[in-house]
């Protein structure tokens, strides 16, 4: 059972890690989110365990939140209903950003 309802949707999240393996940012696309993680559909994957710093822009609003998040499962696509992705828990996600995803979402 999940601490958060989640919502499906596709949006821009822009993705860097906090071990600087990777140059630059990653755009990925979110399969859902909650106000406690999301699932970032992706053949790019992060290992579990790794921080990442995530800028998600929130749907019908300009708004965009900032967070951290952990890698907390990765899919690799196996099978054809679960697509490659990582699930990202929220480690880090001011109260007003947390606000305004469970606002987005209602």
């Amino acid at each position: 059972m999940r601490k958060h309802s989640r919502r499906t949707i596709e949006l821009p999240v822009v993705v860097s890690d906090e071990a600087n393996k990777v140059r630059g940012a990653i755009r990925f696309g979110a399969a859902d989110i909650s106000a406690g993680g999301a699932f970032l559909c992706s053949d790019l994957l992060f290992e579990v365990g790794e921080v990442l710093k995530l800028s998600i822009e929130l749907p019908g609003s300009k708004s965009t939140i900032q967070a951290r998040g952990r890698v907390v499962r990765v899919s690799r696509g196996a099978t054809p209903d679960q697509p490659p992705g990582m699930g990202i828990e929220f480690v880090d996600l001011s109260p007003a950003d947390r606000a305004a995803v469970e606002a987005a979402f209602r």
